[in-house]
């Protein structure tokens, strides 16, 4: 039987296709896929939901996997709501759907300093926050001020940094919250110059990955001392393929989809170079994207 809600602002879709909002172009349906108008009405749809509901929540669909059999729940997506961004005195509000790209440029250009590297991440804050994303030697984390999570009852709760346990692309998180929006603390900068580095940022990860193709990000957790792409490029994996899904040629810790391949063709190509990895190196490669839902 359909669960009815009432008085919702956002839009409600039924077995929604998530290839349509993943970056790499695949996945199954999701049962029920949730745009909330505000943080308000996310909380008035989360007390209608069932506690015993799984929830995934969705930006732009980066660092992740769905399998070709979908997600038997509900996606809460961020992507196109959650857009409050306000710049303080030498800080930013923002909602978690907001892009990393426009928050490192709306910064940069109030003159804020420490969030250029976020230009080179292609999600929303919320993902960000929810992996410690960082790049260029940067992480999320250590300019987190104070977030708001919301529960499953639509409680809110403002919780410091020391509230979670941080560590490398990974945040422990208090069990059944989710985050719905960040202050992080910068330091005065000039404009110019910050602009002219996140410019310098999209030009140099343009230039090296392989953006003009559905992909998603990283593929591996790059091991202690050493890079997985680095790995990868030296066993010669460059350019192998399981169905439509190739490790990129131009960076070795990319796999892209050609347009036909399914979420399983990726899931084995990326089975695969972590058993030829394993032989050749005797290092067990870790995923860093997330693969969830069901097998066709």
């Amino acid at each position: 039987m359909t669960a009815v809600f009432e008085n919702l602002q956002g839009e409600l879709l039924l077995n929604e296709p998530l290839s349509k909002h993943t970056s790499w172009r695949v996945g199954g349906n999701a049962q029920r896929f949730y745009s909330p108008a505000n943080v308000q009405d996310l909380a008035v749809f989360l007390t209608q939901l069932s506690t015993a509901e799984p929830v995934m929540w969705l930006g732009l669909g980066s660092n992740l996997l769905v399998r070709d059999g979908g997600f038997s729940g509900t996606v809460i997506s961020t992507a196109g709501s959650l857009q409050e961004l306000e710049i303080r005195d030498q800080s930013v509000y923002a909602e978690v759907g907001v892009y990393c790209g426009k928050l490192a440029k709306q910064a940069a250009r109030a003159g804020l300093s420490g969030t250029a590297f976020l230009a080179g991440i292609p999600g929303t804050l919320g993902g960000a926050l929810a992996m410690n994303a960082g790049c260029h030697n940067s992480e999320i984390w250590p300019l987190v001020s104070e977030v708001t999570t919301i529960d499953r009852f639509g409680t809110l709760r403002q919780r410091k940094p020391a509230d979670f346990t941080v560590s490398y692309r990974h945040v422990d998180v208090p069990k059944g919250e989710w985050f719905v929006s960040a202050i992080l603390n910068l330091t005065t900068g000039d404009a110019e110059q910050e602009m002219a580095e996140i410019k310098t940022l999209l030009k140099r990860r343009n230039a090296s990955q392989p953006t003009n193709q559905p992909c998603a990000g990283s593929v591996f957790r790059n091991p202690e001392n050493n890079f997985a792409g680095r790995l990868i490029e030296s066993s010669g994996l460059k350019g192998l393929t399981v169905g439509g899904a190739q490790v990129s040629e131009k960076h070795a810790n990319f796999i892209v989809n050609d347009g036909t391949a399914t979420a399983a063709d990726i899931e084995a190509l990326i089975l695969l170079v972590q058993q030829k990895i394993e032989v050749a190196h005797g290092v067990s490669l870790q995923a860093e994207v997330h693969i969830v839902g069901e097998v066709a």
